[in-house]
């Protein structure tokens, strides 16, 4: 029997993808999110049933309201109850703040953060009915620490913590929990490619811990948050940084 269903955006590739394996194996049907790579979103799918577990893989841009509501749809008629809502899915970009475009501001907005506003809004009323949830909103340590070359980003992860802290008294009463993970410094595609071997090495010496963190480690923090040892946490930060901050 499963705990209920999980939906996590962002979950064809990375964090999300670890996360959305780490919930299965927690005992929940995974509602597997992406955006463009439907072999990908398969792929992840595939390897969760391989160790036993069941979802399904939905394609949505949660920048668009429609579409999110439609993915609520489709996991509350196919599973009866939203348990669990992570919000991973994101983009990032590395530009001089003097260089970065209203078209670039405002997609970063978009995408981020009111990605994370559209879905938390969409499957509210579901779990307020049950008195019974899970947000936990991916942000990051640039959020917390502000990363150079990387304001609107790091902006736009301040304003998920600031949601998630708020939204966190709000639905407090109705038994649903909200937090917040700001990972540092993780191995993914999107570090990969944004960054050079020797800006990685250097990353990791600057981490405490001596290494870069890995798609995994997160992961395990968010099962943690998703699972009965985290009722009465709510509205936190967990750093998954190394120490980095």
């Amino acid at each position: 029997m499963t705990k209920g269903c999980a939906i996590v955006t962002g979950a064809s590739r990375g964090i999300g993808a670890a996360i959305a394996a780490e919930l299965s194996k927690l005992g929940f049907d995974i509602v597997v999110n992406y955006s463009r790579s439907e072999e990908k979103a398969r792929s992840v799918l595939d390897e969760i049933k391989k160790i036993g577990g069941n979802g399904e893989i939905f394609k949505c841009d949660v920048s668009q309201r429609s579409e999110v509501d439609e993915m609520t749809s489709f996991a509350l008629n196919k599973y009866g109850e939203i348990s669990v809502l992570v919000n991973n899915a994101g983009i990032a970009q590395q530009k001089l703040f003097t260089d970065i475009t209203s078209e670039d501001w405002n997609k970063m907005v978009s995408v981020n953060l009111n990605g994370v506003f559209n879905c938390c809004q969409s499957v509210l009323p579901s779990m307020i009915h049950f008195k019974r949830g899970r947000i936990i909103n991916i942000s990051s340590v640039w959020g917390t620490e502000g990363a150079s070359c990387e304001v609107h980003y790091s902006a736009v992860k301040a304003g998920i913590i600031g949601l998630s802290k708020a939204l966190a008294k709000e639905v407090a009463p109705s038994g649903i929990t909200v937090n917040c993970i700001a990972p540092g410094c993780i191995m993914t595609d999107m570090l990969t490619h944004d960054f050079s071997e020797e800006t990685l090495r250097s990353l990791a010496d600057e981490t405490p811990v001596g290494r870069l963190g890995t798609p995994q480690d997160v992961a395990r923090a968010a099962a943690f948050l998703a699972g009965e040892g985290a009722d009465f946490i709510t509205g936190q930060v967990l750093g998954v940084d190394g120490g980095f901050r």
